[in-house]
């Protein structure tokens, strides 16, 4: 199935890649307040540590493989980092050095985690700085080497607001290290659809770099890749989305205590992030605030890709949506429909407050018609969690994309 990105030009989509994996990285910001309320901090971090550990292994390999840096050192590791949801660039301003292939830092000019969980107080910070990154950085790299060690530096809480870096961190891989084995969720989620999905090749004669085995690079130039190669890594950028959720879901799951809560929740998440990243979109793309606007927001929006995953089609001012993969893995689709129209409510008001939708039919095969209210609606609580995060307003600005030599 053609993807939907595919109708965005190159430019477009060199604007719309970091603002996908910035749009990745709110998830959790979307999720895990309704986490907190429901059972705690110290059960919200275990909650983030099943997610990312189930599912980042299996989205790096992902990757790798779509962009031909398949390896075992650490350039690897940081080129996966670099087209990871959960490093997206400036956001999580990664600055990298490698002194051979086997030995690297790196550290973090700007961490936009940070500035959103330092004002939550220090046990905060030490959850997400110090219980969730050290299991997850090397959960990450075990897609790359089993035997790869992330270990700190040094690492928040900070001594004061002025303290930079935010954090630094070594990178060793050693045939004398332990290797790190996949988490439990891990062995759930690679059995998923989303895990498995095929997606079109990128095509090598397309004008522009078709793949990432060059040097690496201390920021990402994604206006230097060819349209075909930023259309599978929007796609794969949206996989991520969705395989991350489903991890979510799975530890949301296993927490709650009736279907209903873990519904509840993830359903709160959905709403949240569904609203910011159709803002995020409109604003990145300079779509219109117009029925037109809203439609073409969601055609591009995370929660309907990529096509080969989500089953759904827009025809005039309805959205057709039907069985797919992403419904059997019970994916953010799945939560969506008849029943429960908020998350495209969320959605569509991002663009106008006054847009709406009228769906009809059943669980698995649904139409979303757009219709316009007199009356603006206000905006949901579930958005306005999300909002909290300084990414929701986040700017990236233009750099030099420079090779990073090795030592």
């Amino acid at each position: 199935m053609t993807s939907r990105f595919a109708s965005l030009d190159r430019a477009q989509l060199a604007t719309l890649v970091p603002e996908l994996l910035l749009i990745g990285q709110l998830i959790d910001r979307s999720g895990m307040a309704w986490c907190i309320s429901a059972w705690g901090r110290e059960e919200m971090a275990q909650v983030a540590i099943e997610e990312w550990a189930g599912s980042s292994p299996i989205y790096t390999r992902r990757m790798q493989k779509a962009l031909g840096y398949e390896g075992t050192d650490v350039l690897t590791i940081f080129k996966g980092l670099q087209l990871d949801i959960g490093a997206p660039p400036q956001f999580m301003d990664f600055r990298y050095d490698v002194q051979d292939r086997w030995h690297g830092t790196f550290h973090l000019d700007h961490c936009g985690a940070l500035m959103d969980v330092e004002p939550m107080g220090e046990s905060y910070v030490r959850s997400m700085c110090h219980d969730i990154e050290d299991p997850t950085f090397d959960a990450t790299a075990v897609a790359t080497n089993p035997r790869a060690q992330v270990r700190p530096v040094h690492r928040p809480p900070r001594a004061s607001a002025d303290q930079h870096p935010h954090c630094a961190w070594t990178v060793v891989i050693d045939e004398s290290h332990p290797q790190v084995t996949p988490l439990a969720p891990y062995y759930v989620i690679e059995r998923t659809r989303a895990a498995v999905v095929e997606l079109d090749p990128i095509d090598p004669t397309d004008e522009g770099l078709a793949d990432y085995t060059g040097d690496l690079l201390a920021d990402v130039d994604f206006g230097a890749f060819s349209h075909s190669a930023l259309v599978r890594i929007a796609d794969e950028v949206c996989l991520q989305m969705h395989l991350l959720n489903l991890s979510f879901v799975l530890a949301v799951r296993n927490r709650s205590s009736d279907e209903a809560q873990a519904v509840d929740i993830t359903t709160k998440q959905l709403i949240g992030i569904a609203g910011i990243a159709a803002e995020r979109i409109q604003h990145a793309l300079g779509l219109p605030d117009t029925p037109e606007g809203a439609l073409r927001v969601l055609e591009l929006h995370p929660l309907l890709n990529p096509a080969a995953y989500v089953e759904a089609s827009v025809d005039g001012y309805t959205l057709v949506v039907e069985p797919s993969d992403a419904t059997t893995d019970g994916a953010w689709i799945a939560l969506c429909g008849p029943d429960e129209p908020r998350p495209l409510q969320a959605a569509v008001r991002a663009i106008d407050p006054h847009l709406d939708v009228d769906i009809t039919g059943d669980a698995g095969s649904w139409t979303a018609t757009l219709v316009r209210r007199d009356e603006a609606a206000p905006e949901f609580g579930e958005v306005a969690v999300t909002r909290f995060s300084t990414g929701a307003t986040f700017e990236f600005e233009t750099r030099k994309s420079i090779p990073i030599m090795v030592l």
